[in-house]
């Protein structure tokens, strides 16, 4: 397993790197399993997780939970629910859904560039029109046959840690859901930089994909709300 995280690390790091440099993020998915880097369920299985019932409450120093549908992230407690409907609200236009022939579909910026294809950096981006560095970016990367969930890289907090620590970045919050059978990790970032990034990770149809929502840090209080909406939207295949 430890292998197959450093196999992982290199294969989305140009996408990772990159989304690094720029950051944001801001509505919260509706209720998940959350960790954070210095909490104690850090070292608990997926499985530990989801055995626990849909009222039963984790609270921890340090713990950040995403609590209802446009509710952001709080220093708090944690809801642990194993399916987590996917995010269909258009935020009264902000959003606006989009089907890839490709096979996935997202609620995507309203308004912003669409760019598609830059090799080693990511299939398909979408950038605000008035500051490059506000943008969300899709990549994906084939995987073994065998690999059919991203658990296989780990517990969701500490696959966020091994992240933040080669970036350079205080973990936030290390959010796990699980939508449509697929069980998606979130993970919300902080540069030293003065920049913010959401990321996240799931596997389907073989393929590792990577969903990165960024801006600067002053305006992450602002993007916040939607960022996590876009991720929360998204779906690697279709219905």
């Amino acid at each position: 397993m430890a292998r197959l995280l450093v196999l992982f690390l290199a294969a989305v790091a140009p996408v990772v790197s990159d989304a690094f440099s720029v950051n944001d993020g801001r509505a919260s998915p509706p209720a998940a399993t959350v960790a954070s880097a210095s909490s104690s369920t850090s070292t608990a299985t997926r499985r530990e997780y989801l055995s626990r019932t849909t009222s039963s409450l984790i609270v921890g120093s340090g713990l950040v939970v995403p609590s209802l549908l446009l509710s952001p992230p709080h220093p708090s407690n944690a809801i642990v629910i194993e399916d987590t409907p996917r995010i269909t609200t258009r935020m009264g236009g902000l959003l606006e859904s989009y089907q890839d022939s490709r096979g996935w579909t997202i609620l995507a910026p309203s308004g912003w560039n669409k760019f598609d294809g830059e090799v080693g950096a990511y299939d398909t981006k979408w950038q605000d029109l008035v500051d490059p560095t506000d943008n969300v970016k899709l990549s994906s990367t084939p995987v073994k046959s065998t690999t059919t969930s991203v658990d296989v890289l780990g517990p969701v907090a500490d696959v966020g840690a091994s992240l933040a620590a080669k970036r350079n970045a205080k973990l936030v919050a290390a959010i796990e859901r699980k939508t449509d059978g697929i069980l998606f990790y979130t993970f919300d970032f902080a540069l030293d930089d003065g920049t913010h990034q959401l990321l996240q990770l799931c596997v389907n149809k073989g393929k590792i994909w990577s969903l990165d929502a960024n801006t600067k840090e002053k305006k992450y209080a602002k993007r916040r709300d939607m960022y996590y909406n876009i991720l929360g939207s998204f779906m690697p295949k279709l219905a």
